[in-house]
């Protein structure tokens, strides 16, 4: 493929992952995708999805409003290494993805809300069977960042193989985006991915 430049500026989440997947996966020889965005958001996005597809990826800062991407697509991906050592992963046969879109359960009570999702959070840790990524968006966003009561929970799930993921624009909007404190960043393209692909969806 001959190398393509993609400008994704000003292009709102998941829209910048949207074009370069669709040029990746157009790609059908070696060459480079350079993507163009303005928010380190995008870039963090665009990283983990080359991560996901085992191409080599690097970003550099042009100016304030201007970050780019370079992916290399070599028509041979390298294999995904094995890991050092053992971890415990939950039995993901079920593909069960738990999503978060508060930081309160239930109506009613905001702060018996807040009660009950720390005791949920907890609960979660307890249980024989965990599911397979635990999605955060909207006011959920603010569960995974530093100061949250539910914290010390959701890390304990992340350290027994639970994919912890929260999205990128909800961060930004809550100005929360420096205080992410478990997990990764993610996009609505994604979210919507893996909702897609889930055989179950828990939302409490």
């Amino acid at each position: 493929m001959a190398d393509i430049t993609i400008d994704a500026r000003g292009k709102s989440c998941p829209i910048p992952v949207v074009m370069t997947t669709k040029e990746l996966n157009a790609a059908t020889e070696a060459g480079t995708v350079l993507v163009q965005v303005d928010n380190e958001v995008a870039v963090q996005n665009l990283l983990r999805l080359a991560a996901g597809r085992n191409l080599q990826a690097m970003s550099k800062k042009i100016e304030d409003n201007l970050f780019e991407v370079s992916i290399t697509v070599d028509g041979t991906p390298a294999a995904q290494e094995e890991a050092s050592e053992a971890v415990c992963h939950p039995d993901k046969r079920d593909n069960t993805v738990v999503v978060i879109a508060s930081d309160k359960m239930g109506s009613g009570n905001d702060e018996l809300g807040a009660v009950l999702m720390k005791s949920f959070f907890f609960a979660e840790t307890q249980l024989d069977t965990l599911p397979d990524k635990i999605l955060f968006y909207n006011g959920g966003a603010k569960l995974t960042v530093e100061g949250s009561d539910c914290l010390e929970d959701i890390r304990i799930l992340e350290k027994e193989g639970v994919e912890i993921l929260t999205c990128g624009t909800c961060l930004d909007f809550y100005g929360l985006k420096e205080k992410l404190a478990v997990g990764a960043v993610t996009n609505m393209y994604t979210i919507a991915e893996i909702l897609q692909n889930a055989v179950s969806v828990v939302s409490p």
